[in-house]
């Protein structure tokens, strides 16, 4: 599913992944120290995040919210979509970026490393 969030909304995917079948009070409790946002910015989210097809509720009193988008997929078209505004779509270009600035951990390396040699395994 390709769809763009934005900061906001992450916040708010992010606390519905951490519990799904949250209210909307218990929604702004659990947000409102972090962002000052009050129950009608909650609910107008949630709204924009039903018509994204990211969310739903059970319908009952008071509404439960859930997940509809997995994180993963989420974090999969947020990353595709910052590679092609920002590099071109090129991985390669952001690597050395990140590589020219020093940005990257040997914890990193040795993850990336992995990563690249399971892809690898897995083209054989």
């Amino acid at each position: 599913m390709k769809l763009s969030l934005s900061e906001g909304e992450w916040r708010l995917m992010n606390a519905l992944w951490a519990q799904p079948g949250r209210t909307i009070t218990q929604l702004t409790a659990q947000l409102k120290e972090e962002t000052g946002w009050s129950k009608n910015t909650i609910i107008t989210m949630l709204s924009r995040l039903e018509g994204k097809g990211a969310v739903k509720h059970d319908g009952a009193t008071p509404r439960h919210y859930s997940p509809l988008l997995e994180r993963e997929d989420a974090a999969r078209s947020e990353t595709r979509s910052f590679l092609d505004k920002v590099y071109g779509g090129r991985l390669g270009l952001m690597m050395s970026a990140m590589v020219d600035a020093r940005a990257l951990s040997q914890e990193d390396i040795d993850e990336l490393s992995a990563i690249l040699e399971h892809a690898k395994e897995g083209e054989k």
